[in-house]
């Protein structure tokens, strides 16, 4: 059991929410830098004037991949490849739209549809971890809070190990979207869907939407770091 507070420094203001307010910054920055490179090159017209459901229709085929269908999807930036149906979705701002930024998030996709294609080991690892992960999520906070509340050390330790869950699981994502990107910027090039000054430009939305992905990574560590300094190592037997 934990000594007064469980080792914690009351339910107020303690010293490791500087932990969170550095993951929550990260966090911040990488949204407002990925939103506003984004919308400055979805401004950049295409040379060749194509869509981004007519890049993502051109690509897969380039790759002979005929069982995958593209739909649109509502939202901003609410872009994704769906392994179970097979299906690229892309939001109101790519799929119909001629930009630089559309056509990147587009072949990001993709990339994502070729790797279940090809069979990408990282993929079909976090695809597994799917189910695990968003149980971890789900149980962490009321296991820890429970365990505060009641006092039972071995709730607070089993949602920290479920919180971990979800952490390894961001952390699987990270190649999996960079190579999905490298995929995008590779065919963008090679199928002429794109020219080189154009590619470089669709290289840095790619890239500001790859730093949500680390920032979102560091800011679960900072948090599981701080409850391993709250909880951790702060036993005592009764």
């Amino acid at each position: 059991m934990y000594y007064g507070g469980y080792g914690y420094y009351g339910f107020g203001l303690d010293p490791t929410y500087i932990l969170v307010l550095i993951g929550a910054l990260l966090t911040m920055w990488a949204s407002s830098r990925v939103n506003s490179t984004f919308q400055k090159y979805s401004r950049v017209r295409s040379m060749t004037g194509l869509t981004g459901a007519e890049t993502a229709t051109r690509i897969l085929r380039s790759q002979g991949i005929y069982d995958v269908t593209v739909q649109s999807v509502q939202g901003q930036l609410t872009d994704h490849y769906d392994p179970r149906t097979k299906t690229v979705r892309l939001s109101e701002a790519v799929y119909g739209q001629t930009s630089v930024a559309a056509v990147g998030v587009a072949a990001h996709e993709c990339g994502h549809a070729i790797q279940d294609n090809v069979g990408y080991v990282p993929l079909r690892i976090r695809s597994a971890f799917v189910p695990v992960a968003n149980f971890g999520s789900k149980l962490a906070w009321p296991l820890i809070i429970l365990g505060i509340l009641i006092g039972l050390t071995p709730f607070i330790e089993v949602g920290i190990w479920m919180f971990t869950l979800a952490v390894l699981f961001q952390l699987i994502t990270l190649p999996v979207e960079f190579d999905a990107s490298s995929r995008a910027l590779r065919l963008l090039g090679e199928t002429g869907i794109l020219g080189s000054q154009e590619v470089g430009q669709t290289r840095k939305v790619l890239s500001a939407a790859a730093w949500t992905y680390v920032a979102a990574a560091a800011a679960s560590i900072l948090q599981l770091l701080r409850l391993v300094i709250l909880f951790g190592g702060r036993r005592r037997r009764d």
